[in-house]
């Protein structure tokens, strides 16, 4: 009995010996130190089923006239869920408008659009499908689509309990999208976490300058998703194509005022600004140093400063500290 309980107990111990430690990786819906709780709308609370199907779609051309283009092709996970390029095509090489934004932490946002014209995020997901520069389609069409695939009605009656609509293409893919949270960069780890050597000496000297009433950066890109969600215009031009917020409101004061973005994963997102017209972190800061065109609608807090080259690397090294790469290396969001 000696003999084979040690026999048995060697087999244990070979078994782990040969077995790679287990990793466990990102949960869904970890909400980071800081962080809010996230809040899903009543009727479409989150579960699994819902956020597998929200991210089936998210993936899927289907969504698009042609079925060339999905939700994944603009807004792709290594640039925080937004785009390398100024304006992506849309079907048939229609050319984009905009610029695309990243869908880090959309699920905070208290209204969607850069006019600010939607209340919701289910909501939001007929904007490109509906857009003619963009999937120029329908989502009705879309439904009849998923239900001719015997795979989609089956995740969809799991999910929502009945066949795919746009109640449920909707709903799915907002879920998805909510669980896109990014909050583990080394600045969260600094200013939540309390750990000193998160960030170096020129990323805390950044981020001095960045707090400070010189530059008031804060005073727009605040909060623990650094935006204050407000409209403001930053002087990037005397007369802009785009109207901005006016295109929603009609108020001539809402002229080329577009919602502040986030600036988390900022080093990951460029070009910069609703037309994906400045390149570098380097044009973003000049043109605020240089306080903006001459434009109407300008924002008092866009005011002319001045930084010496070491300031300026000091800033851009705090930026780049808002980049969380366990965020754009989960492998949950993989297509």
């Amino acid at each position: 009995m000696r003999y084979l309980h040690t026999i048995a107990l060697l087999s244990l111990l070979l078994i782990a010996a040969c077995t790679p430690p287990a990793v466990n990786p990102p949960s869904l819906m970890e909400i980071p130190a800081g962080f809010p709780e996230m809040v899903f709308p009543e009727g479409n609370e989150f579960t699994q089923a819902r956020w597998e199907l929200g991210k089936k779609l998210f993936y899927d051309p289907v969504l698009s006239l042609d079925s060339s283009l999905s939700c994944g092709s603009c807004h792709k996970q290594q640039q925080a869920f937004a785009d390398d390029v100024a304006f992506s095509d849309g079907v048939l090489g229609r050319a984009g408008v905009r610029n695309s934004p990243s869908l880090a932490n959309i699920g905070y946002h208290p209204y969607f659009t850069r006019e600010g014209g939607l209340k919701t995020l289910e909501m939001q997901i007929l904007v490109p499908i509906q857009e003619h520069n963009e999937f120029g389609f329908n989502i009705v069409l879309i439904a009849d689509r998923l239900k001719r695939d015997s795979l989609y009605v089956q995740m969809s009656r799991e999910a929502y309990d009945r066949e795919p609509d746009p109640f449920v293409i909707t709903r799915a893919i907002s879920t998805f999208e909510r669980s896109l949270i990014s909050g583990k960069s080394a600045y969260d780890r600094f200013a939540f976490q309390e750990d000193e050597r998160a960030l170096n000496r020129e990323e805390k000297a950044g981020m001095e300058l960045f707090f400070s009433e010189k530059l008031a950066c804060a005073s727009c890109h605040s909060g623990f998703n650094f935006s204050n969600y407000a409209f403001e215009n930053n002087g990037l031009y005397e007369h802009y194509p785009d109207p901005g917020r006016f295109r929603l409101t009609g108020d001539p004061a809402d002229s080329a005022r577009f919602k502040v973005p986030s600036l988390r994963n900022i080093a990951l997102t460029a070009p910069y600004m609703h037309d994906g017209s400045l390149e570098s972190l380097e044009a973003v800061i000049d043109h605020y140093q240089s306080g903006g065109k001459a434009h109407p609608q300008k924002s008092e807090k866009i005011q002319p400063f001045s930084l010496s080259e070491k300031e300026k690397q000091q800033l851009i090294a705090f930026l780049h500290s808002l980049t969380d790469f366990e965020f754009i290396d989960n492998e949950l969001f993989n297509p």
